[in-house]
């Protein structure tokens, strides 16, 4: 029988299947969408089935085959823990800025995974090719099925070596994502209104997932080496968190795709490419982000632009719906004193919150100015992140709309609609932020 069908193999082959399908439709709508981080979605679904295969074709006998199916279990990398980590380092990078890629000086990540696959082919070559096609020598070991320099591999200390190093680069690397992931929750914050479908929790989870389950790896292996030898039932459930990581993965991957052009988020040039040392000694500072698309005049507003002084912008400021620092009006720097009174009268009479997809780039924009020198305005002058500041307009104008009797036939839905949201659940969330309630509630209040 080509292929035993069990409960231990029965089980794996969905997974392994679901990963090599989806791999491939990944692959294909990055060459056609130019969506880089596709490809590297596809490459870790690919990484984690070829890994599940291992144990999948195991339980379906390939190893008692002793035919050329057992040859090939014998010779095919079937894991490869030190290129997983580059990989969903670069899937982060590629998935948060759009304009990310690969360079000379990023190759250096996968050196370690490369010469693994140079050192099977190495034995490939020379047992399959040299010894046993060219020397016409039968293979000595399991059955015929096996060549001197494999059995001898398997002697050495080498792969459990490299196992380690395996599980080390995974999790310095996820730890590193983790924290690269935190720095661009406050891009996102910093840059966008609406956040809800770029927050891309689930790579977070994923990344938390890879995290605990190379734990759990390296745990089977510890308790294989040192305690007591494991089964191939016993690491089976190893290989069966694999699958569910497969199949989280690869349905999250699939479903992404939420206006990703309008994300460029950036590490600091020093340590975008961390080195080893780096990875292995991993800092806060080495997450800090760079927001917003720096212009000219950075730490200033663009110059030659006219400023409001119309004293009714007192009145403005006065009554703007915002948590404004009292510092703002008598801070040394008057420049900014007055951007923020010019950006309150524009939220004030333009209203541009009303826009779901307002971006900080676009706010800058229609103030004639730089995102640099915005943020600094609405971080400083309204002491406030941008998404929290355009949010608290919304939901000013949605308990406007609720206080209101020609909205009363109105639903939430609506009403969170018309006040600038872009979807029910994202107005719930953000009400409750900002005003400790639900909008259900605060409707039964009035």
């Amino acid at each position: 029988m080509f292929f035993g069908f069990n409960l231990y193999s029965g089980l794996l082959l969905p997974f392994f299947l679901q990963g090599i399908i989806v791999a491939v439709v990944l692959w294909a709508r990055r060459r056609r969408e130019d969506m880089a981080a596709d490809g590297w979605l596809a490459l870790l679904l690919l990484l984690f089935a070829l890994r599940l295969a291992q144990w999948m074709l195991g339980f379906a006998g390939w190893y008692d085959s002793h035919d050329g199916r057992t040859t090939f279990m014998f010779y095919w990398p079937f894991s490869n823990w030190l290129a997983v980590g580059p990989a969903l380092y670069f899937y982060f990078r590629n998935l948060t800025n759009q304009e990310f890629r690969l360079q000379r000086r990023h190759w250096w990540h996968f050196a370690p995974a490369l010469a693994v696959l140079a050192w099977r082919l190495l034995v490939f070559g020379y047992d399959i090719g040299w010894w046993h096609s060219l020397r016409g020598e039968l293979l000595p070991e399991h059955f015929g099925t096996k060549g001197p320099l494999a059995a001898w591999a398997d002697w050495q200390p080498l792969y459990y070596v490299l196992d380690a190093l395996g599980y080390l680069s995974v999790l310095t690397y996820a730890v590193h994502t983790l924290r690269a992931y935190r720095a661009y929750a406050h891009y996102l914050n910093d840059n966008f209104s609406d956040t809800e479908q770029l927050r891309f929790r689930w790579l977070r989870n994923v990344l938390v997932a890879v995290v605990v389950g190379t734990g759990v790896t390296l745990v089977f292996g510890l308790v294989n080496l040192f305690i007591t030898p494991l089964n191939y039932v016993q690491s089976w459930y190893d290989y069966l968190f694999t699958g569910l990581l497969i199949y989280y993965l690869s349905i999250s991957g699939l479903l992404t795709g939420y206006r990703l052009g309008a994300l460029r988020f950036q590490l600091p040039t020093a340590t975008d490419t961390p080195g080893p040392a780096e990875l292995l000694s991993i800092t806060t500072t080495e997450v800090a982000y760079a927001a917003g698309s720096a212009a000219t005049g950075a730490l200033g507003p663009v110059s030659g632009l006219a400023e409001t002084t119309d004293p009714a912008n007192a009145a403005v400021v006065a009554t703007a719906p915002l948590k404004t620092q009292t510092t703002a009006a008598t801070a040394p720097d008057a420049e900014l004193a007055r951007w923020t009174t010019r950006l309150l009268n524009h939220m004030q009479t333009a209203r541009p919150y009303l826009e779901p997809e307002l971006t900080l780039g676009e706010l800058a924009t229609q103030l004639r100015t730089n995102t640099s020198w915005l943020s600094r305005v609405i971080n400083t002058g309204c002491g406030q992140n941008f998404n929290d500041f355009v949010n608290e307009y919304r939901v000013r104008e949605a308990e406007r709309r609720l206080r209101d009797p020609q909205f009363r036939q109105y639903t939430l839905l609506a009403l969170a609609l018309a006040a600038g949201f872009n979807s029910k659940s994202t107005f719930n969330r953000v009400f409750k932020k900002l005003r400790g309630q639900t909008p259900s509630e605060a409707a039964r209040q009035l």
